[in-house]
């Protein structure tokens, strides 16, 4: 039986930071990870294979809508074996990338599956069905989460897919049917949409990206409804039929048909914590009602032994998230005067055009009686929106509106996932909107409807103007 200072359960974004992180600064480190390749799902099977086939998409849309600019190109080939080498590339390189920094850093990894016997001891089985333990003083939890698959929805037919199913692109269907408007869904939906399937999106809630900013979604859902063969919203999955001709759903909802078939379908519902079968139950972690471990803002659980970070440790599940509460645990284990207090996580949807937003919303400002006002910029008045045909965004921020400070900003259109830091540092550092009008933007660049948007708070934008009301 080995003894470690540090376990590190779970390779993802939330475990090899934490274990880098420990190793610089002295610990003694093992990182333990069940995959073939460390990195996790975000890694493997969630945002980087998902951005590389989100990058080709956009470049097959661009390609078609360039005839409107006087260039027109060839419809695409698409060769598949091609695409997933590409994906399949970018991923590998990634992988051996962090398997090169344990290395480095003299962090051993080991591949194999870690079950808690206790508070201070793993059960590790590898591939080969080989069984070890291994005693450690401290662990650090990584362990993620896993995609929500109902068990009506699990008919034992392959042609229904989850998210890691549909990201090995095994074919071009002729239909696709998404249950779930969410970020995963509609992401996934449009690669297969530029692909050149027939893509329908169902969504039990009223909205699009239910709870994201309404005046976000709106050019985006404008955008997909072209895209699209169809967007039904207050509708619901009652029954999935594998029969030889395809899955045959059967929906519920105003205006759409009762009975539709499919050549695959992706359920993209949402994720659950992977807290089950890993023997959390043999330590003191105490687990909520979701699943989730019970976490302070030191990331400590419940066991004085065992801390707990990333998507098992709460929402949001985003690896951003993760890798700053990696830091957070490590330096509270090395005793640093340490919480996570930040209180801008951004959130970003990679959809074209890209949705992001950070700190408060306008609907969340409302529901808890913060005051506020909201200004808005529309990017059909941005220079550089212009010169890339891409007119459709907005840029809207949300301030407390004695002091105008930074409570909150919401981006949509081209490049929105980029343009979001410099909202996160501004709330983070407590700016005003003066602050970022008074800031020079380059021109002719996105960014500067960051500082139009801050600019309306104080009276006109320079390239907009409102006429004010009357009271």
């Amino acid at each position: 039986m080995k003894h470690i200072q540090l376990v590190v359960l779970g390779g993802g974004p939330g475990g090899y930071p934490a274990a880098f992180a420990a190793a610089d600064h002295g610990m003694q480190v093992v990182l333990i990870d069940e995959g073939k390749q460390p990195g996790g799902v975000c890694l493997n099977r969630g945002c980087i294979p998902s951005k590389a086939l989100l990058h080709v998409a956009k470049l097959i849309n661009e390609s078609r809508e360039s005839s409107e600019w006087g260039v027109t190109f060839q419809p695409p080939e698409i060769d598949l074996d091609k695409l997933r080498s590409f994906k399949e590339g970018v991923v590998g390189n990634l992988c051996g990338g962090i398997e090169g920094l344990c290395k480095a850093r003299g962090v051993e990894l080991i591949k194999a599956r870690g079950m808690f016997k206790d508070s201070s001891t793993l059960e590790l089985k590898d591939k080969d069905g080989n069984v070890s333990e291994l005693t450690f003083d401290k662990a650090i939890v990584a362990i993620g989460s896993v995609p929500t698959m109902p068990g009506f929805f699990n008919i034992g037919d392959d042609r229904v897919m989850d998210s890691t199913g549909a990201l090995e692109l095994k074919d071009i269907p002729a239909k696709l049917l998404v249950v779930g408007g969410g970020y995963i869904g509609l992401e996934m939906g449009s690669v297969y949409a530029a692909l050149g399937s027939a893509v329908t999106v169902v969504e039990m809630s009223s909205g699009l990206l239910p709870g994201a900013d309404r005046d976000l979604v709106t050019p985006l859902q404008k955008r997909l409804q072209e895209a699209f063969a169809g967007i039904h919203l207050d509708t619901k999955v009652a029954k999935l039929t594998a029969t030889d001709d395809g899955i045959v759903a059967s929906l519920e909802g105003a205006g759409v048909e009762p009975e539709m078939t499919f050549d695959r379908v992706l359920i993209s519902i949402g994720r659950r914590p992977n807290s089950a079968n890993c023997g959390l139950e043999n330590t003191s972690v105490e687990l909520d009602e979701r699943g989730f471990i019970k976490v302070d803002r030191n990331m400590r659980t419940a066991d004085p032994k065992l801390m707990a970070v990333g998507d098992i440790a709460g929402e949001p599940m985003l690896a951003h998230k993760a890798t700053r509460e990696a830091k957070i645990a490590v330096e509270t284990l090395l005793g640093e005067p340490v919480v996570f207090d930040n209180i801008a996580i951004p959130a970003v949807v990679f959809t074209d055009p890209e949705i992001a937003w950070c700190g408060i919303t306008e609907t969340e400002a409302k529901a808890k009686g913060i005051e506020h006002t909201t200004h808005r910029f529309p990017w059909a008045a941005s220079g550089r929106a212009q010169t890339i045909g891409r007119t459709e965004g907005i840029t809207k921020i949300i301030v407390e509106p004695k002091h105008q400070r930074v409570l909150g900003i919401g981006i949509c259109g081209a490049g929105a996932g980029e343009m979001i830091a410099e909202a996160v540092i501004a709330i983070e550092m407590g700016a005003t909107a003066r602050d970022l009008a008074d800031s020079i933007h380059a021109h002719p660049t996105l960014s500067e409807t960051v500082m139009e948007a801050a600019e309306s708070v104080l009276g006109q934008p320079t390239h907009f103007y409102r006429k004010q009301r009357k009271s």
